[in-house]
């Protein structure tokens, strides 16, 4: 849905590279086929762009086990436990997953996969159960330390039971993610609930962080930053910078928060400072 995403190993690591220079202290990658930009877990293709990043930047890197349509969970951890990272995506609950309303304003597509494969969110579940949240927390390295992705407000109340059973150890970084079909919607109350239950579960063993999906990405972050929170914007949440216009790179996403949140007196946060606050293991203990 734009000729600006990246879809090559190079064209990752270049666009990775340049937003952590534009002030992203942590990237959050995906693997895409070279071919045809299918979502693949394959880590031979996380293992071209990995390394090149690495030696290119110092920001955190960190791997998704959220994955895609029609992958298992031993697909989904397979980059993750070939690369032992300082932190990868978890996702705290099965939910249905919609994007297929963005076939209502996208009529043409650049591949013959990406029209069945929106279509087919309308019956898709993406499945995070206990079992498997259980799972992924024992198969990775004790190391590997994660962004706990919350679509609901119940997401918060399982990661507290994980906490509860000695599971998973603070600081816990809380991803908040509003405004998938399917989950929380991109309403400032819904964001202040959030905050307030968040708190009451965790208190000051968190660091909280928001995004907001398409039309609503910069505004939330603003607001998000606003109320004391870490946030995350990138071509995979937005295609947009601004109403009808197109991003030409996540940097470019990086660089307009950045910039707003500066003008509002806010610090942003350098790798080693973000290492820190989430206790991780640095970029010399990873596996690539």
């Amino acid at each position: 849905m734009t000729p600006y995403l990246p879809i090559t190993p190079q064209q990752i690591a270049d666009e990775a590279v340049a937003a952590a220079a534009a002030g992203a202290a942590i990237i959050h990658l995906h693997a895409r086929s070279p071919r045809d930009g299918r979502p693949t877990p394959a880590p031979e293709l996380f293992a071209e762009f990995l390394p090149a990043i690495k030696s290119r930047c110092d920001a955190v890197l960190g791997i998704t086990t959220g994955g895609g349509q029609n992958m298992t969970v031993q697909d989904r951890l397979a980059a993750a436990v070939a690369f032992d990272p300082e932190m990868c995506s978890l996702n705290m609950g099965s939910m249905n997953f919609g994007l297929f309303p963005t076939l209502s304003r996208h009529k043409t597509f650049t591949y013959d996969w990406e029209q069945p494969y929106l279509e087919g969110s309308r019956d898709y579940i993406f499945r995070n159960t206990f079992a498997d949240i259980e799972h992924i927390l024992q198969t990775l390295s004790e190391g590997t330390r994660f962004e706990f992705e919350c679509y609901d407000v119940g997401h918060l109340y399982s990661l507290a039971h994980l906490l509860d059973r000695g599971l998973v150890r603070p600081p816990l970084f809380v991803q908040m993610i509003f405004g998938i079909l399917g989950g929380m919607g991109a309403d400032p109350e819904n964001l202040l609930h959030m905050r307030r239950v968040a708190h009451s579960l965790f208190g000051d063993a968190i660091e909280w962080s928001v995004l907001a999906a398409g039309r609503h990405q910069m505004a939330f972050a603003t607001m998000a930053g606003i109320c004391g929170a870490n946030v995350r914007v990138g071509l995979e949440d937005s295609i947009y910078l601004g109403k009808g216009r197109l991003a030409t790179s996540n940097a470019e996403q990086v660089t307009k928060i950045r910039h707003i949140l500066e003008e509002l007196s806010f610090d942003i946060a350098t790798p080693a400072e973000a290492r820190e606050r989430l206790a991780l293991k640095g970029l010399g203990e990873v596996g690539f």
